[in-house]
């Protein structure tokens, strides 16, 4: 299915998962305005084809008590498993 080929009830249905991925097959349907059995078959291929890569749950990082998040890039000189093992244990330290 190329973007081109997304009519306005895919593009509708996407924009209504993104807002809110739990919602029932039935309450999609009815936003969108078609009934729920088509509106399944939509939103499979629609997953089938790609364009719904996945559904997940958007975690609020600071409730779990990080505050920071840091990226390191790290170069080591050597791969061989004791320098390895000597800078796994440095960074638990």
């Amino acid at each position: 299915m190329a973007a081109s080929k997304l009519d306005p009830i895919d593009r509708q249905i996407l924009a209504e998962l993104q807002a809110d991925g739990r919602m029932t097959n039935v309450e999609l349907a009815k936003r969108v305005g078609i009934s729920a059995p088509p509106c399944l078959r939509r939103v499979r291929t629609l997953e089938e084809a790609g364009y719904i890569k996945g559904y997940h749950a958007d975690i609020d990082a600071r409730e779990l008590g990080f505050e920071v998040q840091v990226f390191a890039m790290v170069r080591l000189q050597s791969q061989a498993e004791s320098d390895l093992a000597t800078f796994e244990a440095r960074c638990r330290a």
